[in-house]
């Protein structure tokens, strides 16, 4: 991974984390504009980096509940 790849991922982990905590779901497209206005190549570097980090933050959720699901119907089993 480049040095700009590398600046772009750290970068989108932080508004990935921001946009959780402002619950602001556009927070990403309006901080992908600001650096757009300057370099349009680190803007796509920047927003597919969003584009993974959120994806995979999708999985493992959707993986947690899972498993959650499947220790509930353990437990239901057992008569736990």
């Amino acid at each position: 991974m480049g040095i700009m790849e590398e600046l772009a991922d750290e970068l989108a982990k932080e508004v990935v984390e921001a946009s959780d905590r402002l619950g602001d779901p556009d927070l990403a497209k309006k901080v992908g504009q600001v650096i757009g206005s300057g370099s349009a190549t680190t803007e796509e570097a920047f927003l597919t980096a969003v584009r993974y980090r959120a994806a995979l933050k999708r999985g493992r959720e959707w993986l947690h509940e899972r498993l959650a699901a499947a220790e509930r119907e353990k437990g239901r089993e057992t008569g736990g």
